[in-house]
């Protein structure tokens, strides 16, 4: 038996990605150099709609780039006889040397997909900067990374669960924590 507690609807998701996204281009200066880089697969629907809000603020687009981490991950472990594993799904309208790129997921947990983004990004090229952007910040970081934009702060214990829905993919917006009973 479960417990879920919704924590954000469509509205206040709304009104958080508007905040980060002002928080964006104040912080950087206006949106020059920025590159939006979407983890799979929430990330990305959220890196897009960052990216619609900015477009519709400053009046001009942001590049939005496609991480998949899997390949990354530093729980994942491939047969001794893969040397050079292929790395698929990254998708970058932009090349990222030299721009700032904003890392952008629905929830920082243990800060794990956040490294392996991090070495995703470096394979593409050398950025000037690399930045955090989060939906949920829901703490239990097990290295040493943080968010510089988040939409909420959500204190869980780790038997928690955190769900991001997004229209995109489950055809609702909101958060919801799910608890054990």
């Amino acid at each position: 038996m479960t417990t879920t507690v919704s924590i954000l609807d469509e509205v206040s998701m709304n009104r958080a990605l508007t905040r980060i996204s002002y928080e964006i281009i104040e912080r950087n200066k206006g949106i020059d150099q920025l590159v939006l880089a979407g983890i799979k697969t929430r990330g990305v629907f959220i890196a897009r709609r960052i990216a619609e809000k900015i477009e519709e603020i400053e009046g001009e687009k942001v590049p939005v780039g496609e991480l998949d981490i899997t390949l990354y991950r530093d729980d994942r472990h491939f047969p001794e006889e893969v040397d050079d594993p292929e790395v698929k799904g990254q998708e970058f309208p932009v090349p990222v040397k030299g721009k700032v790129v904003i890392l952008i997921d629905d929830v920082i947990y243990t800060g794990r997909t956040i490294r392996a983004a991090m070495d995703a990004v470096i394979d593409l090229g050398r950025p000037e900067k690399i930045m955090v952007a989060s939906l949920i910040d829901r703490g239990h970081r097990e290295i040493p990374i943080k968010a510089d934009y988040i939409g909420k702060n959500i204190p869980t214990s780790k038997i928690e669960q955190v769900k991001v829905s997004m229209k995109e993919k489950d055809g609702r917006d909101a958060v919801e924590i799910i608890k054990p009973d």
